[in-house]
């Protein structure tokens, strides 16, 4: 399973506050969490979206999947080898028969449409929801999670390395590129398109916020030399004033880095300054940790705003909301149905993710259930935590497993309405790869950072992001160019 203590670039050690306790708790939730991969893959060797219950039972899984499940199980299969729950010889044969299928599904410009039916690889045209025509999609950073987990299995399996990156090749992210144009910046920003429609051959939308997952489509594509570097700083680290309104004025102050003027942008919450997501919520911000040691190769950016964004959705939960449990992020609606969860005040939306479901109905049924808002809580939000916030993210998930049903077979159901215990009625691929890979990570020496990063990655994304200094910190830190943010040292000590 890994020595008690990861191992950062260089060797020096990465020191864990985890019990053996904890680590045993870690790796029983890991075999839990692999054998819903077990029970979603088909024999085409690909995921199902989700797997629902039926009743006291649980049914088949989803007939639907997208590049990002796909994605999510092949590092999972690396996962689960990494900590002993599969042979080598088992995780070989599953990775093969998923590249087997991929190479076999028709592409856009080397890219894979969004709706997948997993028996074939062939496309799902009619909604498995409401029987609407689907148009085929193919998305930008579902593709990202594709293609970075074919980097990881080309680097982890010397074996598959030909057929992952045969795979990987025609994977080029500038199909996605906008140009920057000075005479247009508004129209023409410099950013990654958000998805492509194949039928009319017409692009949508930017990605433009920094913190979100979709970074991990531009650190592929400047790794790969699709996008160029100076990319990275035109990603918007609060929304620009031209754009329209958000959800707070930021405070920061103007930089330059590659002869790109970027405005440091941060908003205040509850003491501290913290560069946002688009919505607020655990995954955009922190998915990308995941694969990547930000905290390491940006000290002065990502190493100061991870920690205070998740000590942010901490305090959240249990301080500003009171809910006893904290962890907000996208997942299966206890409801019915997916939404979008987060901390309003973490996000540039306006609108804002919120943290509870509005008009759920009031059924108390736990004595833990919260006398307040239906405050929706998702546990994979805690793992992606574990590695900031060790302690609290341990006991929040034991907390969560004690005071309602959402502990299965399967491992963690997708969330719990913490105001009348309803939980979800399943699992998804994607949360479910999340909390495998947030535990190799932790049992497993950092299995999945090295995996991706290690090599080319580093080589090309570490001195760019070196070079940033966010406007992260506690308020009562002056900004100013030269000056580290101060973080607090309960918030650091698990940082590498």
């Amino acid at each position: 399973m890994g020595s008690a203590s990861g191992q950062v670039r260089g060797g020096s050690p990465r020191p864990s506050r985890l019990t053996a306790e904890d680590r045993a708790e870690l790796r029983q939730y890991a075999v839990a969490t692999w054998r819903s991969f077990e029970r979603m893959t088909f024999p085409s060797g690909l995921p199902a979206d989700g797997l629902n219950r039926d009743g006291a039972g649980w049914g088949t899984p989803t007939l639907q999947t997208s590049p990002t499940n796909i994605g999510a199980y092949l590092w999972s299969i690396i996962a689960a080898e990494r900590l002993k729950l599969i042979s080598r010889e088992e995780a070989l044969a599953r990775t093969e028969r998923t590249l087997d299928t991929l190479a076999m599904i028709d592409r856009h410009h080397g890219f894979y449409i969004n709706d997948i039916d997993p028996r074939t690889g062939g496309a799902v045209k009619i909604s498995i929801h409401d029987a609407t025509p689907r148009r085929p999609l193919v998305s930008c950073v579902d593709n990202g999670w594709l293609a970075a987990s074919l980097v990881m299995v080309s680097n982890a399996r010397p074996a598959l390395r030909p057929k992952a990156q045969k795979l990987l090749d025609p994977m080029n992210f500038g199909f996605f590129f906008d140009p920057y144009n000075a005479a247009d910046p508004i129209n023409h920003p410099g950013l990654l398109r958000v998805a492509y429609w194949a039928d009319d051959r017409s692009f949508y939308g930017h990605y433009g916020m920094l913190n979100s997952e979709a970074r991990i489509s531009s650190y592929l594509g400047i790794s790969r030399r699709d996008l160029p570097e100076d990319h990275y700083f035109r990603l918007y680290r609060t929304l620009p004033a031209s754009l329209g309104e958000q959800a707070q004025k930021p405070v920061g102050q103007f930089r330059e880095y590659m002869s790109v003027k970027v405005f440091e942008g941060a908003y205040t919450y509850r003491g501290s300054r913290i560069v946002p997501s688009w919505g607020g919520s655990m995954f955009e911000a922190l998915m990308v940790t995941l694969f990547v040691p930000e905290d390491v190769w940006g000290p002065r950016s990502w190493g100061v705003n991870h920690p205070l964004y998740v000590n942010a959705q901490i305090q959240h939960g249990i301080e500003e909301a009171r809910y006893g449990f904290w962890g907000f992020s996208p997942a299966n609606c206890p409801r019915g149905g997916y939404e979008v969860y987060g901390v309003k005040a973490l996000g540039t939306d306006p609108l804002g993710y919120l943290s509870f479901d509005i008009g759920a109905p009031r059924l108390p049924s736990s004595p833990a259930a919260s006398p307040t808002k239906h405050g929706v809580v998702t546990p994979h939000a805690s793992f992606l935590a574990l590695r900031y916030a060790p302690r609290e993210s341990m006991d929040n998930l034991r907390k969560l497993a004690a005071s309602f049903p959402i502990y299965s077979q399967f491992g963690f159901l997708d969330s719990v309405d913490v105001g009348s215990g309803i939980v979800s009625g399943g699992v998804l691929a994607l949360d479910q790869g999340m909390i495998m890979a947030a535990i190799a990570n932790e049992l497993a020496d950092d299995a999945m950072q090295h995996a991706f990063s290690d090599g080319p990655i580093e080589e090309a994304i570490r001195p760019i992001i070196a070079l940033e200094e966010f406007s992260s910190g506690r308020i009562d830190t002056p900004i100013a160019s030269g000056a580290r943010p101060r973080v607090p040292a309960e918030l650091t000590a698990h940082s590498r």
